[in-house]
């Protein structure tokens, strides 16, 4: 990528839609952030991302901006960056790339929001100079991207890397897309809520903590309030934590055997709220996973955090322009 390089790298959530200025060496210059407001429908996302883009564009007139990357929570085809189902925002088969390149005239780029994140750390983050490395960001849901040989694996469908729905236990709970035991349904923010609420349903004396924690409202218990209470030392709060530390293992365990990855990289809300994961995650792969693939493995945290996102989104744009050129 060229020095002078500069693209929009934009992270498109359920709650938010992040935009920033990103240079080819990973730095953000500016940013903005606007709800998404996703109940007003398509065309007004389309509207306040084309809005946001001019502002942030307006601001920064002595820089030209060659390329925009956007990251979407959903499904997208890599070809033509239609995104086929994005739950969180309401959108199915929506023409996203087109429809943005027409508004925006400039070149756009879109891609899943974890694979977003990956390419930001790959390039400038914890994976930097890696070739072989897998990313697993544990949020509300678990997602992941996985770099082999240099090459971010994109499959068949560009479904590589949904890690979040690995089985992990056959016959275990629900997951939103339909089967069961998945990863994201054992370890991801809304299965820990899940399992937390359901404790403290069938045992009101135990969950004492949680619940005075979530303003006396079992439903507004959530994954931060798991993390708040086994911060305490709560005994069911710290019990939910070792289920979700056993179940980040069994997966974790499956795509090191899988991959063979020189670099494991936990990012996400979960990692970050419940600090000593990271340790409990590398003693159990290393005691579960094939002792060959976690010889010479190292386990980080990402180190983007919240910019990886928009960061990845811009250096996706940037190469994927470098390739079509």
């Amino acid at each position: 990528m060229s020095v002078n390089q500069w693209a929009v790298g934009i992270d498109l959530g359920g709650t938010k839609i992040e935009l920033a200025l990103v240079d080819s060496s990973g730095h953000i210059h500016d940013r903005i952030r606007v709800p998404t407001e996703s109940k007003d429908g398509y065309k007004a996302i389309l509207t306040r991302i084309k809005d946001s883009s001019d502002q942030l564009c307006g601001k920064n007139k002595d820089i030209n901006v060659s390329s925009i990357g956007i990251g979407v929570a959903g499904q997208v085809n890599k070809t033509s960056g239609i995104v086929h189902y994005a739950p969180n925002l309401g959108l199915h088969d929506v023409k996203l790339q087109e429809n943005l390149s027409a508004l925006l005239h400039k070149p756009v780029f879109v891609c899943n929001d974890v694979k977003a994140a990956t390419w930001g750390e790959w390039y400038f983050g914890s994976g930097k100079n890696c070739n072989d490395m897998v990313c697993i960001f544990i949020g509300t849901g678990i997602g992941g991207g996985v770099i082999s040989g240099g090459r971010m694996l994109d499959g068949c469908n560009n479904t590589a890397g949904e890690i979040g729905h690995t089985t992990i236990l056959l016959d275990g709970p629900d997951c939103h897309c339909g089967n069961k035991g998945c990863f994201e349904a054992m370890a991801g923010g809304w299965a820990i809520a899940r399992d937390a609420r359901a404790l403290v349903k069938a045992d009101m004396k135990a969950g004492k903590l949680l619940l005075s924690l979530a303003g006396n409202d079992i439903n507004q218990i959530t994954a931060k309030t798991v993390s708040e209470a086994a911060q305490k030392d709560d005994a069911l709060a710290c019990s939910l934590v070792e289920k979700v530390i056993n179940s980040i293992v069994a997966g974790s365990s499956s795509v090191i055997n899988a991959f063979g990855p020189c670099r494991l990289i936990f990012g996400g809300g979960i990692m970050e709220g419940i600090p000593h994961l990271l340790n409990r995650i590398e003693k159990g792969v290393k005691k579960y996973a094939l002792k060959a693939a976690t010889q010479a493995l190292e386990i980080l945290p990402a180190t983007l955090h919240n910019d990886s996102g928009v960061v990845g989104a811009a250096t996706f744009a940037m190469k994927s322009q470098l390739h079509k050129s």
